[in-house]
């Protein structure tokens, strides 16, 4: 176990440090106008690469399709804004651009405590999601309550939050192995490498199923149920009221219009042909 921990580790750095080199040539390259000034016009975006049918990685590498970003650059037109939604590495180190002002806005995020001290909110949410736990097909945990998974090695994605309330008890109460991706982590649960994994419903599903990892399964029990939000950096230099208030007002007008069901549909056709 000592062993597979170490190696485990050592593989997470190297995709780090080049998930760094690589976010560092898409984050920060922001219009200028001829003053110098930020060209507001343009706003970079980006979110969670492994989380289909909300977001993934297209085919030209560089930018992120889905469900989540169709919304966020449908909010950017409704705004008067162009929104580009880049794949700017894993989603920790989305995460690390927020904070330091390399990306202006998050097209998905949960919400959580440490989060609020580095980007804005925008209300109401946009989409709910729900958290499943995984398993072997092999393996019944009879998952009904958190506490059931005391005492027992699981994996999750590194940087993920399932809410605050799970969060808090996870820390302190369960053993849980931050992997890099969710590939990684559906592979090592299929390997028994862990008992069991926590993420979410929709995106487990489709990568199993790209992946073609079929002894798996997950629970009905959600482990939590959570909102997606866009969000904005507090670095951002765009970050003003009156484009917060623009933004805000596109995304009650599409959620009236139901836009975001539509979206998600079409979405998940697009993943069900870009694997098949």
């Amino acid at each position: 176990m000592k062993r597979m921990l170490v190696v485990l580790a050592a593989a997470m750095a190297c995709a780090f440090g080049a998930d760094i080199a690589f976010a560092d040539e898409r984050t920060g390259h922001f219009k200028r106008n001829a003053d110098g000034s930020r060209d507001c016009g343009h706003l970079l975006a980006s979110g969670n690469p492994d989380y289909p049918p909300y977001l993934w990685q297209s085919a030209d590498g560089q930018h992120l399709e889905g469900a989540a970003a169709d919304f966020l650059k449908q909010v950017g037109e409704l705004a008067g804004v162009r929104i580009e939604v880049l794949h700017a590495g894993s989603w920790g180190r989305v995460q690390q651009s927020m904070r330091d002002g390399t990306l202006d806005m998050i097209a998905g995020a949960f919400l959580t405590l440490p989060r609020l001290e580095y980007m804005d909110y925008f209300y109401p949410a946009f989409q709910g999601t729900r958290t499943v736990i995984w398993t072997r097909d092999n393996l019944d945990l009879n998952y009904q309550h958190w506490s059931d998974l005391r005492g027992l090695e699981g994996l999750t994605v590194i940087n993920n939050s399932f809410g605050q309330d799970f969060d808090t008890y996870a820390a302190q109460n369960l053993s849980i192995t931050e992997v890099p991706s969710l590939e990684q982590g559906l592979r090592m649960l299929s390997y028994n490498r862990g008992e069991y994994l926590i993420y979410e419903e929709f995106p487990g599903k489709a990568v199993a199923a790209r992946e073609h990892i079929t002894n798996i399964r997950s629970y009905e029990t959600p482990v939590s149920t959570e909102n997606l939000y866009l969000t904005m950096s507090h670095r951002s230099e765009c970050n003003t009221g009156a484009l917060r208030g623009r933004i805000t007002q596109a995304i009650l007008k599409l959620l009236a219009d139901d836009a975001m069901q539509n979206m998600l549909e079409a979405s998940i056709r697009r993943w069900g042909e870009n694997t098949n």
